[in-house]
């Protein structure tokens, strides 16, 4: 292989895992805008990006209830800088966070000091600091708030937050990512079936919701390069059927509730190559119910002008 094709290839393979472009021309001598990248148009000049309006919010349930709940959940990718970027500019009843990326510790005053969030919690990661992590944030003492899903392997890397309200179970999580090469697959699949016994026995006693970034996308519909990314984290046939399995047992995708046909939404763009101005991204970031609350949903919120991290918030309105 000459050197300028395995260049040629690597490009390639890079810019399939972000869901960008694929096609990389080999420098040639020829007229220019001679060739036509996938995007482009025959003068060289990119259409215009298809971007994601959220609607106004719907703030009443089908069966004529008023929301009294707001749930916000954010992936911040690393809380202290999170932070530096206003991102505690967003107003809720209860805000829950994923990749904080931060020990209890080495928490911002800003977090730690607000008096509208008088309870707060925190699980990180026993092993590696400034790894994975989440947050919960309330206004209102939750009756039991708990930590994992009761399996060491999994407890340790700080995923799962539970807080028990009177009328339903609040989980938040960030799900293992079957990382680059799908090293972590097998551990991802594990994940899966040990998560869901966990979530279906909670949901034994109360309904819940589920919120977090749950590090897949469903449908071809959830990401903007579906052929491109078959074979990668995130978008792999087993990591999709974990996320079937889910639903069968009973869960419900609240955005997909109220939106079946929704393209362009998406909760995660790279940082690399202007991707989140193109809206070349992916829908990583949910909010699960139970079906017992199904009746009380008002609205499922996808912030996607909110800035501060690679991922933008999500908003649940519940009438419970």
């Amino acid at each position: 292989m000459s050197f300028l094709v395995g260049v040629r290839v690597c490009a390639v393979s890079f810019l399939r895992v972000c869901g960008l472009k694929t096609t990389v021309s080999m420098p040639k001598r020829a007229k220019k805008n001679e060739e036509t990248v996938e995007g482009e148009t025959g003068n060289g000049a990119e259409p215009a990006p298809i971007l994601y309006e959220d609607p106004p919010d719907k703030m009443t349930s089908k069966d004529g209830r008023a929301s009294n709940m707001k749930i916000t959940s954010w992936n911040v990718d690393g809380l202290r800088a999170w932070v530096r970027k206003n991102g505690l500019d967003i107003g809720r009843d209860v805000l829950c966070l994923q990749e904080t990326k931060c020990a209890e510790k080495a928490l911002p005053s800003e977090i730690t000091d607000m008096p509208e969030y008088p309870h707060k919690y925190w699980a990180g990661s026993e092993d590696k600091e400034g790894y994975s992590g989440v947050a919960m944030l309330c206004k209102t003492e939750p009756l039991n708030v708990t930590y994992g899903i009761g399996k060491e392997e999994h407890d340790k890397e700080g995923r799962v937050i539970t807080a028990e309200f009177p009328s339903f179970f609040l989980v938040t999580a960030y799900v293992p990512n079957a990382s680059r090469g799908l090293v972590r697959l097998d551990y991802r699949k594990t994940w899966d079936v040990d998560f869901r016994a966990y979530l279906s026995g909670l949901d034994q006693r109360k309904p819940l919701v589920l919120c977090g970034d749950l590090n897949v996308a469903h449908q071809e519909i959830d990401l903007k390069n579906p052929k491109g990314n078959r074979k990668n984290a995130g978008f792999t046939p087993e990591e999709r059927e974990g996320f079937t399995k889910l639903l069968e047992a009973g869960f419900t995708d609240s955005f997909r509730e109220l939106y079946p046909e929704q393209a362009n939404a998406y909760t995660f763009w790279t940082y690399m190559m202007n991707a989140r101005a193109k809206n070349v991204g992916w829908r990583l970031d949910y909010f699960l119910l139970s079906s017992a609350l199904l009746p009380g949903l008002c609205d499922s919120k996808i912030r996607n002008t909110a800035m501060g991290s690679d991922h933008c918030p999500i908003t649940l309105y519940l009438a419970v």
